[in-house]
């Protein structure tokens, strides 16, 4: 799929541009705040970057955190987040990375996640599986809670209120329950089997769409807290291997 490699090139090409920067300035914030509000002048430098080669080869629709939607009168939508984890790379943790989907009436088509400082990158085409650098990537085989590692994230909300009580009703019966701070990169972990779950709230669609799909693609399930498939609105969402997803919802539904 020639758009596919069209993302590839692109997403590779803001990645290479963010890790220079990162490399270079290693801390860009003296001074912690809500992390939410993290912003630096590279999530806009990439954005532009992104969005001028898209809509130069395939003018779409466009969906991106920086920049908001685009209407270019087209049924398909490019939805990108040119540096998911801004508050990491601002506080010099290497875990971020570039989010570009595409979209068709609503349904992923493909999508690519690129973390330029794990060298990693994950691509996905519906119908077609999930790949990491290449190689088929597979969702766990784990189906006990007590055996699995979860990933969880207070994705766009502005406190941490609702995911500290999810936390709080799973992590007792889990193995372990981490945070890794880009929304990308652990959509990409539990398509992989690195964790078997990853549970967030009010995520953007920017954050999670190639995120989605690859989970999907991997084996995996996706669905909001009441068990309905993924849209394009900011909602609450568990991405999982699929054998625990039911338990996992089962305590946190009414959350």
């Amino acid at each position: 799929m020639s758009e596919l490699k069209l993302a590839v090139k692109v997403a590779r090409k803001a990645g290479k541009y963010l890790l220079e920067n990162f490399e270079k300035h290693p801390k860009l914030v003296k001074e912690r705040g809500l992390a939410k509000e993290i912003v630096t002048k590279y999530d806009k430098v990439s954005d532009r970057m992104i969005r001028e080669e898209l809509i130069k080869k395939y003018p779409y629709n466009l969906l991106t955190e920086e920049s908001g939607f685009t209407d270019m009168n087209s049924e398909r939508i490019w939805v990108v987040d040119s540096l998911d984890g801004s508050s990491n790379f601002a506080v010099g943790n290497p875990f971020f990375s570039v989010s570009i989907a595409l979209t068709e009436k609503g349904k992923i088509v493909l999508g690519v996640i690129y973390a330029p400082f794990l060298k990693e990158l994950y691509t996905v085409v519906r119908g077609k599986g999930a790949f990491l650098n290449g190689k088929r990537i597979h969702i766990s085989e784990v189906k006990e809670l007590r055996r699995a590692y979860l990933l969880s994230c207070e994705g766009g909300e502005k406190t941490n209120k609702r995911i500290a009580k999810i936390n709080s009703l799973l992590h007792p019966k889990v193995k372990d329950m981490r945070k890794l701070g880009s929304g990308a990169i652990e959509g990409g972990f539990v398509a992989s089997g690195r964790a078997d779950a990853y549970i967030t709230t009010k995520i953007y669609p920017w954050d999670i769409a190639s995120a989605v799909l690859l989970v999907e693609e991997a084996g995996g399930k996706v669905t909001n807290f009441q068990g309905e498939e993924w849209n394009l609105k900011q909602s609450d969402l568990i991405l999982s291997n699929g054998k625990i997803h039911d338990k996992i919802l089962s305590r946190i539904k009414s959350i």
